[in-house]
């Protein structure tokens, strides 16, 4: 079931995207470096509108090598067009 405010624009004619939709900017980054996901945190600060530019910076703030992998932590931070903050989080995993 859809909620109106994602099929109902605002007065600037703009529509509300999901926020799992923005979620899938930073497990993109990682699925383009062959990391398998154990964790993912999302904490969504501010929606994202239609139209909306989003910028997604990975840092990754944990590296360890282990026989034949990599573990890593890494933290994600999601700002929009006006340099502001919609969604940060942290993921870890291993890199084969």
């Amino acid at each position: 079931m859809r909620s109106a405010h994602h099929i109902t624009p605002d007065e600037h004619g703009r529509l509300v995207i999901q926020g799992l939709l923005t979620a899938t900017l930073p497990t993109k980054i990682g699925g383009d470096h062959t990391v398998l996901a154990r964790t993912v945190n999302f904490e969504f600060s501010r929606p994202v509108y239609s139209g909306d530019t989003i910028i997604c910076e990975v840092t990754i703030e944990k590296f360890e090598k282990k026989e034949n992998r990599i573990s890593i932590l890494s933290s994600f931070l999601c700002t929009n067009q006006n340099k502001k903050q919609v969604l940060s989080g942290s993921f870890t995993g291993v890199i084969l």
